[in-house]
């Protein structure tokens, strides 16, 4: 850049105009890349250190010149403009990723828009930079969900709160009701947050978990597969499936000291420094994250151009993760609309199609969900019914619509009240055979607490990604209610017992290879681990025992050792309820009890 500014005095070029070349070149790419589904990768790729390139470029010629700047008439909002902008960049780059270490440059970069106030002057006197300000408010408040910084959070949400009242008063022309709305959902996401959330990390972390590399292998399998690419379709709040950030991230709460940091810029006040788009801002001590695509309310149509994508730029040694989430009233046709009964919901959304994270409402239900195995290519077999039943099935998701993606290595886990229906795939693949996690037919029944602590979304999903915390829940406790050194021992308990059965399970004889190739992947291995545990205690659970439709199922059967029929699987949910003073609200088998007292009179 110093080569440009030489170029620039020696061609007797105004430093302004070089400036604002730079603005519109920027203007264009990052039109460009915000136009471009996530879920395109390469061609993402290619425009995406393209536009970094032109900000990198653009903030470093703005620091150098800035006072030649400000005497041309460049504003404060317009500097704070190009920050909010690699904000967005970096957060745009951390949902394709879902490497925190872009979550946390994009935080950065926002905060250093908050404390140096780049849109506060001439607010009130100009309705597009209101807007911009409320604009960047609400972005930052995405982040800072994401990295769970409740205070923070906290203080955006009073900032947008008072922003609203005054640009009512000061453009009493102008409608902000869409602004309210946002204000609501915000303060509704944070309400659904899990009452464990400041306990630990809620999902993987080198620094309390097995590395990667110390992980048991299957010594049988043919081959070990590895998740390379996430493609979430969910009707449920707080189901992410980034790596939760760890080593130095995590030691440092959530922010870590990349080389970008804050810096001092040439009026004395922090801000961001230097723009960092190179690969290196990695964690190093993460294994690589696979991709993700998250998509919201899309088409029939959409979900399977962006499944098709996916497939066709998996690697060969990777497999790919399909999550689809409902919550809904059964439907036995789709000209009978009148039984329905959709349900409103919080999920994490964003600016595009294919992103998450604000919260909006949306009707989904379910259709048909009288089929049988075998009868996937029927017209009457069940589906995920999204959106208006007016259209029939054009906006249903059928099992047979997955098929030509089964030449693919997949690993399904569907939430749905309908989610059986998707064994019909089983022996009809193309290819490779699914791996499939399916939820009960009955949502599992929760205790009556107060309204506020209720706990919201889908149990099945729960178990999935925080399984001690919807085991507290299930009981009828919250975060409140249970003393940390109790949850410490039920924690370590748990995670030992996890580690445990992970250990059988690479060491069983009869281990499906559908099982047996994806064991090695740190995060499947986990999904399960945590279906394992999941089935034992519904299927131990007093009000849910003995009856099927509480039950989430399998496909192919895991080894009988890990039914929840075993002492195996009995003995560590009857310990963990024994924590919890809770072993009535379970029935045990007689010789799974008779050991544990024989166990606990030998101490």
């Amino acid at each position: 850049m110093s080569q440009q500014n030489s170029n620039s005095s020696s061609n007797n070029i105004p430093v302004s105009e070089v400036y604002w070349t730079l603005v519109a070149k920027a203007d264009k790419k990052f039109s460009k890349i915000r136009d471009l589904p996530y879920y395109q990768r390469n061609r993402y790729d290619t425009y995406f250190y393209k536009v970094f390139k032109v900000y990198t470029q653009l903030w470093k010629f703005q620091q150098e010149n800035r006072q030649k700047l400000v005497e041309a008439g460049l504003k404060r909002w317009e500097i704070g403009d190009i920050a909010s902008r690699i904000g967005q960049l970096y957060f745009g780059q951390y949902m394709r990723t879902s490497e925190a270490s872009y979550l946390s440059e994009s935080y950065i970069f926002y905060e250093a828009v908050l404390t140096r106030e780049y849109f506060k002057d001439g607010m009130f006197q100009d309705v597009n930079l209101s807007n911009k300000q409320l604009r960047f408010l609400a972005r930052f408040m995405t982040v800072c969900l994401v990295l769970n910084r409740h205070d923070m959070v906290f203080q955006l949400v009073n900032q947008l709160k008072m922003l609203l009242d005054e640009c009512k008063r000061a453009f009493q022309e102008n409608d902000f009701k869409e602004w309210k709305l946002v204000v609501q959902e915000i303060v509704k996401f944070r309400k659904a947050y899990p009452a464990f959330m400041n306990i630990r990390p809620l999902r993987y972390s080198v620094v309390l978990d097995l590395h990667p590399d110390c992980l048991p292998q299957v010594v049988e399998a043919k081959r070990k597969l590895r998740l390379r690419d996430a493609l979430l379709c969910s009707y449920h709040p707080n189901e992410c499936l980034e790596w939760e950030p760890s080593g130095s991230f995590y030691q440092t709460g959530g922010v870590p000291p990349s080389g970008v940091g804050t810096g001092i810029g040439q009026n004395g006040a922090p801000g961001p420094s230097r723009v960092n788009y190179s690969q290196d801002i990695s964690d190093p001590t993460l294994p690589p994250n696979p991709r993700k695509s998250i998509l919201y309310r899309p088409s029939v149509t959409n979900y399977l151009a962006v499944l098709a994508t996916n497939c066709e730029e998996l690697p060969h040694d990777g497999v790919l993760l399909l999550y689809l989430s409902a919550a809904g009233s059964s439907q036995n046709s789709f000209s009978s609309p009148s039984h329905g009964a959709g349900r409103s919901f919080m999920s994490r959304v964003g600016d595009s199609e294919a992103s998450s994270t604000s919260s909006l409402n949306f009707e989904f239900e379910i259709a048909n969900p009288t089929s049988a195995k075998g009868n996937c290519l029927s017209e009457q077999s069940s589906c995920l019914y999204i959106g208006s039943r007016s259209s029939g099935g054009l906006n249903g998701i059928y099992p047979c619509d997955l098929l030509p993606f089964t030449r693919r290595p997949l690993f399904l886990v569907i939430d749905s009240d309908i989610s059986k229906s998707f064994t019909a795939l089983s022996g009809s693949e193309k290819g490779e055979s699914v791996a499939m996690l399916l939820s009960p037919a009955m949502s599992l029944p929760i205790p009556t607490v107060d309204s506020a602590r209720q706990p919201s979304g889908s149990s099945f999903t729960s178990f999935l990604t925080i399984p001690l915390q919807a085991f507290i829940l299930m009981l009828g406790f919250t975060g409140s209610d249970i003393d940390m050194d109790m949850y410490d021992k039920a924690d370590k308990l748990l995670s030992s017992s996890l580690n445990e059965w992970g250990l059988l399970l690479a060491a069983s004889d009869n281990l499906s290879p559908v099982w047996a190739q994806t064991l090695g992947d740190p995060f499947l291995r986990r999904l399960i681990l945590r279906f394992i545990f999941c089935r034992t205690v519904l299927a131990l659970y007093a009000p849910t025992f003995n009856k099927t439709e509480f039950l989430p199922e399998c496909i192919p059967s895991l080894p009988d050792a890990f039914l929840p029929t075993s002492d195996t699987c009995q003995r560590i949910v009857l310990q963990l309820a024994d924590i919890f003073g809770a072993t009535s609200k379970f029935n045990f088998s007689e010789e799974t009890t008779m050991l544990s007292d024989s166990r606990s009179q030998g101490n």
